[in-house]
């Protein structure tokens, strides 16, 4: 089966169990919240293909993995051949498209049969797919391959992990990326949100932001509601105010709700969960809850997930489902044989 009849069947199926956790989780958020803008990934795939966003980021990754792996340098091997690529650690499957781009740009003379679709689970020994063509191609391409494949699903297999240990509550990646919008995609994958895509996707004041607009001898609280009351009406997909307590996540809401119809973010920066529950009951007490998006942020880590789900937050981001993550380990091996089994 192609890549473009593999993958599109692998997301619908992905995107229609992803929608379903989606609508089964939203019916009890405490700001009965049934959607979160976080969720940007109709930007990298759309009407049942990537768009051109997605594409040119992995051509451009590809390209330079490439020119750092010696491309110039000639192949001494000759003819026809072909290999397996076999998985060594179990995991969520990620990079299809970004390895069919590779291959497409790079090594037109290989073609590969994939044995997968993106978003599988697999277990250790798995066969992957097969590559054929040129035997020079099939050695050039391979540890740009593996990498891909690596990265990406461990990325997708760790947040797969995040989301499973979140309960209730979403979980998104932040802009703190390795590989970009290939980070976010794999993110997307494992079940998790890709929140902005870049800094022109969404306004974000954050606190540097709010420094730098602030007035001489402004109080952090006034310096907010005032920046708030001042922020055009225009057509940004969401808006996030990050703040530090209590009483600056009070300005933002009180602001916003006199001046806009639908929700802002606040994001509580490095506030923990009892804090939150805190931010919790003021809104709650003003009538601001419903006027909100509370997202957790800053030293979220996989552990602390129980205590955010009792927090009363919608979501949490964190760099940790994309950055210092391991890879899934993967194999190339000429000729196959024996090797390898289905996933």
């Amino acid at each position: 089966m192609s890549i473009s009849c593999r993958v599109r069947a692998g997301f619908y199926r992905m995107t229609f169990l992803t929608q379903t956790r989606t609508l089964q989780v939203m019916s009890s958020f405490p700001g009965s919240v049934e959607r979160l803008p976080h969720d940007r990934s109709d930007l990298l795939w759309s009407g049942g293909s990537p768009t051109k966003l997605l594409v040119e980021s992995a051509d451009r990754w590809g390209s330079a993995m490439v020119a750092d792996d010696c491309y110039n340098r000639r192949s001494e091997t000759r003819g026809q051949g072909e290999a397996v690529v076999i998985a060594k650690s179990s995991g969520v499957i990620c990079g299809l498209l970004v390895v069919e781009r590779l291959l497409s740009k790079h090594y037109p003379s290989c073609t590969i049969e994939w044995n997968i679709e993106e978003g599988d689970s697999i277990g250790e020994g798995a066969r992957i797919l097969t590559i054929r063509g040129e035997c020079g191609g099939i050695l050039q391409s391979e540890r740009v391959m593996l990498n891909i494949l690596g990265r990406l699903s461990g990325i997708a297999t760790n947040t797969a992990s995040w989301v499973s240990a979140a309960g209730n509550i979403d979980v998104a990646s932040t802009r703190k990326t390795g590989w970009g919008l290939l980070d976010k995609w794999a993110v997307h994958v494992g079940g998790g949100l890709t929140h902005r895509l870049n800094r022109c996707d969404a306004l974000m004041l954050k606190e540097n932001d709010i420094s730098a607009m602030s007035k001489e001898g402004e109080e952090p609280p006034d310096a907010i509601a005032r920046i708030v009351s001042g922020l055009s009406s225009d057509s940004d997909s969401f808006t996030t105010v990050e703040v530090r307590d209590s009483h600056e996540a009070l300005a933002a809401a009180r602001a916003w709700s006199q001046e806009r119809g639908d929700r802002v973010v606040i994001m509580l920066d490095n506030m923990g969960p009892a804090s939150a529950v805190e931010v919790v009951s003021y809104l709650s007490e003003e009538g601001l809850r419903e006027r909100c998006i509370l997202e957790g942020s800053g030293g979220v880590v996989l552990e602390s997930l129980s205590d955010w789900s009792d927090s009363g937050v919608d979501l949490v981001s964190s760099s940790g489902l994309n950055l210092g993550v391991a890879p899934v380990d993967f194999s190339l091996i000429i000729g196959g044989g024996e090797f390898g089994r289905s996933p």
